[in-house]
């Protein structure tokens, strides 16, 4: 064993010198533009394995701290996606204003190219017309929603590690903006288990248009699709709008269900968190909900 991993060590230090010697402009530049993204995945690294080029950049930087690393095949699924999240991350950032605001329209469309170039789809702030009051807020925690009359807490679980995870935030006293979940002309109890696993809560009523035309917005909005994204971590997750709120004077600009915010990780003690979430462009209805991988 010994040999083995002196043999193993000699073959990342000359990995990391020819790296060096090779890339040291493109290295420098890389860290010039990408320093911020690189910091948050140095902060947090226990969440990644990483490796292969993003290891190198980590270790023969003065710029970023040491981080561990793992060169294996076990890691080699992580390390793959290291170099998207961080340039997702970096890109974001650099659109994002420092305060949680409504985005400018050219901010709207630079979001937009980043994230439709990232997932290969089409993500828009605005479709058929019709847009939200804004596309970047903050995001509070809701609880379970009814997909049928009866539906229960004991019920609500397809099996015990759901249960486990989930069952403390409780179900919603009444009823989404829509009614139950499967009472849909196109919902059958899976489409609602998922649309209820993954959907968000946003402020349809303060959409531009909606005090004119309430019935057609409704309709519009009604389980439509959208991507929300951690922009601190690049999680992201297709979802659907599975009802109305928060309330504008909880200074949240929509809720997610306690799956959505988990897998985002988008709470902080406070239980809410900025996000970005677009509209997808999905006529045919062929995008699954749930995580998105990059």
């Amino acid at each position: 064993m010994p040999k083995k991993n002196k043999k193993g060590n000699l073959q990342y230090e000359h990995l990391k010198k020819v790296w060096s010697k090779r890339h040291k402009e493109l290295q420098k530049e890389i860290f010039e533009k990408h320093k911020d993204s690189l910091d948050w995945i140095s902060q947090n690294s226990k969440q990644f394995a990483v490796g292969s080029l993003a290891g190198l950049f980590l270790l023969t930087s003065p710029i970023v701290p040491k981080i561990p690393t793992a060169f294996s095949s076990a890691s080699a699924e992580v390390n793959k996606l290291i170099d998207k999240k961080i340039f997702l991350v970096y890109d974001l950032k650099n659109i994002l204003p420092n305060e949680v605001r409504p985005l400018t329209p050219q901010e709207e469309v630079n979001v937009s190219e980043v994230l439709s170039r990232t997932f290969d789809l089409r993500v828009v702030p605005e479709l058929e017309g019709k847009r939200l009051n804004t596309s970047y807020g903050l995001i509070g925690q809701e609880q379970h929603l009814a997909r049928y009359p009866g539906d229960n807490m004991l019920a609500h679980f397809d099996n015990p590690e759901d249960a486990q995870k989930y069952f403390k935030y409780g179900m919603a006293p009444g009823l989404g903006a829509w009614g139950y979940i499967n009472n849909t002309k196109d919902s059958t109890l899976e489409k609602a288990t998922e649309r209820e696993k993954y959907y968000i809560a946003v402020q349809t009523f303060l959409a531009p248009g909606f005090s004119q035309n309430p019935k057609e917005y409704t309709d519009f909005f009604r389980y439509i699709k959208m991507l929300v994204v951690n922009p601190q971590n690049g999680k992201a997750m297709v979802v659907v709008i599975g009802d109305a709120g928060p309330a504008q004077w909880t200074g949240k600009s929509l809720g997610g269900s306690p799956e959505v915010m988990t897998f985002l990780e988008r709470y902080d003690g406070r239980q809410r968190g900025p996000v970005l979430y677009f509209f997808i462009d999905d006529p045919d209805d062929k995008i699954p909900l749930g995580p998105i991988s990059l």
